[in-house]
């Protein structure tokens, strides 16, 4: 929970919050805000200040820089909020970092030669990998309330996917890295839309299944990770000094 200290701006105080939940870890698929990355939040006249912190000083700088740079724009598109500052704290590569996003250089321009691939690119793979894992989740969900197996699974598609929060993550997913969300497109496509081959369709579900438990180990590690480093520290703190009229 992001506890607020003081203000009365709850309006905006609740579209900063919601602006940061729209930000995700590219590896573990979910919202900083759930993660516990959020240090605190200053809102004031001027406009919002948000502290960044992270699992360990050593979190891959790309993976660092993504995230700040995904807060800043999604802060940036809240109305009203006024001057964005971004800051990550406690990483080797912080003062570089939070130069870069001041100085609103992109990810190149701040690493310069130590940046090995494009951020676009670091996204989409992270993306892929997101949409393999939501699509293992939804196809289990309908093994196990219905009589389906996994011989019947070539074939499948979004329409006969039960309802439910899988199946509308998987369809966000799918939307993110420009497959269909048809109800008669297939489940069973590689990264471009390929269909599976109906005898690699099992092959397929392992290796989902595989990505899905990488992930969720992931994610546990990092808070546990973030729980030790900050024990002593309550995140997501709001300060907010702006006055309503």
């Amino acid at each position: 929970m992001i506890a607020v200290v003081q203000g009365s701006t709850q309006a905006l105080q609740s579209e900063v919050v919601a602006a940061l939940a729209t930000v995700v870890d590219p590896e573990l698929d979910q919202p900083i805000t759930d993660l516990g990355f959020v240090r605190s939040i200053r809102i004031d006249p001027a406009g919002v200040t948000v502290h960044l912190r992270l699992p360990t000083s050593f979190c891959a700088p790309n993976f660092a820089y993504l995230m700040a740079s995904d807060a800043v724009d999604a802060l940036r598109r809240v109305p009203g909020v006024g001057v964005v500052s971004v800051l990550l704290d406690d990483h080797h590569d912080s003062d570089k970092i939070n130069a870069g996003l001041a100085a609103d250089a992109g990810y190149v321009g701040t690493f310069g030669s130590e940046a090995e691939q494009d951020l676009d690119e670091l996204r989409r793979i992270f993306q892929r990998k997101a949409h393999t894992a939501a699509m293992e989740r939804s196809v289990m969900a309908l093994l196990r309330s219905t009589g389906t197996t996994v011989e019947q699974l070539p074939g499948l598609t979004l329409g006969q996917l039960p309802g439910g929060p899988h199946t509308e993550a998987l369809l966000r997913r799918r939307a993110a890295i420009g497959l269909g969300i048809r109800p008669d497109d297939l489940v069973f496509v590689d990264d471009d839309g390929v269909p599976v081959p109906p005898e690699a369709v099992p092959a397929r579900l392992r290796f989902a299944k595989a990505v899905r438990i990488s992930v969720e180990g992931n994610a546990h590690f990092c808070r546990g990770l973030l729980a030790t480093r900050y024990d002593n520290e309550p995140g997501g703190l709001i300060t907010d000094t702006r006055r309503t009229t």
